[in-house]
C-alpha cells in the first residue's frame, strides 16, 4: 500500500492520499434546462460540461429563458435521449429523437440533428446570445403546456460562447446551466438534511450532476480539487441555492422548505459568519473540469468511481462563495 502511495502521490502531487474520500453513486444529466433528469451510469465530458447537459431552453416570447423558477411545471416535464447517446462517439441519425412527455400532453419528438433555424436576442442570466429555433411543433406543444408563447431552442455549441464567472474560473465555458458545467452534492450532506426536515426530501431537489456517497456531511464544501477517472475538478464556489429546491419535483408545487431549514444552518450567518452577508443558502459545490479546455483523451467519468481529494480548505467560510 505504501508504494501505491508513493506512485499515486508522485502521478497527482504531494497533497494526494490513496484512500478515496468518496465514491461516484449517481450521475445525473439534465438536456432541457428546468425540464427532468436522466440518470445515467456514464458521462462524457465536453468544453462545455456534460454532454448534452442543459443544451435546450424553454423561451418566452422575448427569448428570455422560462425556469421552474416562474414555470414550476417545467419539473413534471420527462425527458429521454436514446440510450447509446450517453456512449463515447456516438452522433445522431435522422431517427434520433429527443422525446418530451408531461402530463395532459401527447409525446413531442425533436430531432437531435441540429437543424433548426437560427433566431437571435435568447438569454438567460447575463448571457445572451443566437440558438436554434426547435421549430413550430415543440413551440406549439410548449405554449399549450405552459399556457403562454413559449419556445423550444438549442444551443449552438459552433458559434456561440457562454463563459463562466471569470472571477471564479476563468477560461471555462458552459450552455444554458445556471453558472458553472457541474454541480456536486453528497449523499451525506442530503442525509444530514433529512435529518432536520419533517419531510425526507429526494436529491432531485438539488439538480446535481454527480453525487456521491461515503463522506461526512458537507466535505464537499472544503474540496478545491479532485481526481475522478484521471480527471482534475476544481470545486470553484459554493453552490447557493434559488427557490427551485423548495419545489416538490413530483408534482411541481413549490413550499417553505428546504429553503427555511437551510437558512437556519447553511446560511452565509451560519457558516461564513465574519465574511460579507448576502442572503444566501448553500448546498453542493459547483466544478469546472481542468481536462474540459483541451482537446484528445477519451473524458468520462462512471458510476462507481472514486473520489480523491488532493486540495482542500479547513472550513466552509474559507470557500468561495
Amino acid at each position: 500500500m505504501e508504494k501505491v502511495s508513493s506512485m499515486l502521490g508522485s502521478v497527482f502531487g504531494a497533497s494526494y492520499k490513496a484512500e478515496p474520500a468518496a465514491e461516484v453513486s449517481s450521475i445525473f444529466i439534465y438536456p432541457v434546462k428546468s425540464c427532468r433528469g436522466i440518470l445515467v451510469s456514464e458521462a462524457h465530458i465536453t468544453s462545455t460540461g456534460f454532454r448534452w447537459d442543459r443544451q435546450w431552453l424553454v423561451i418566452n416570447s422575448k427569448g428570455r429563458a422560462y425556469t421552474q423558477r416562474v414555470e414550476p411545471k417545467l419539473a413534471l416535464v420527462e425527458v429521454q435521449l436514446p440510450n447509446e447517446a450517453f456512449t463515447e462517439g456516438w452522433e445522431p441519425t435522422d431517427t434520433s429523437y429527443l422525446v418530451l412527455r408531461a402530463p395532459g400532453m401527447n409525446e413531442l419528438k425533436v430531432s437531435i440533428k441540429a437543424n433548426g433555424k437560427v433566431i437571435d436576442d435568447v438569454s438567460v442570466w447575463e448571457w445572451s446570445g443566437s440558438a436554434l429555433d426547435e421549430g413550430a411543433e415543440a413551440s406549439e406543444w410548449f405554449s399549450n403546456y405552459l399556457g403562454k408563447p413559449s419556445r423550444l431552442v438549442r444551443f449552438i455549441e459552433g458559434s456561440e460562447t457562454r463563459a463562466v464567472d471569470p472571477e471564479y474560473a476563468r477560461g471555462y465555458k458552459t450552455m444554458f446551466s445556471d453558472q458553472f458545467p457541474f454541480m456536486l452534492a453528497s449523499q451525506g450532506s442530503l442525509n444530514a438534511l433529512n435529518e432536520i426536515l419533517t419531510e425526507t426530501l429526494s436529491i432531485n431537489r438539488f439538480r446535481p450532476n454527480i453525487l456521491v456517497d461515503g463522506c461526512e456531511s458537507y466535505d464537499e464544501d472544503l474540496w478545491t480539487e479532485i481526481k475522478i477517472n484521471n480527471l482534475t475538478f476544481y470545486g470553484v464556489k459554493l453552490c447557493s441555492r434559488c427557490k427551485v429546491p423548495t419545489i416538490n419535483q413530483e408534482n411541481g408545487i413549490a413550499g417553505s422548505e428546504p429553503n427555511e431549514t437551510l437558512m437556519k444552518v447553511r446560511s452565509d450567518k451560519a457558516l461564513r459568519p465574519s465574511r460579507k452577508q448576502q442572503g444566501k443558502v448553500y448546498f453542493g459545490q459547483n466544478l469546472v473540469c481542468k481536462e474540459s479546455l483541451t482537446q484528445g483523451k477519451s473524458k468520462v467519468i462512471k458510476v462507481g468511481d472514486p473520489v480523491y481529494v488532493l486540495k482542500k480548505v479547513s472550513s466552509a467560510a474559507d470557500a468561495a462563495a
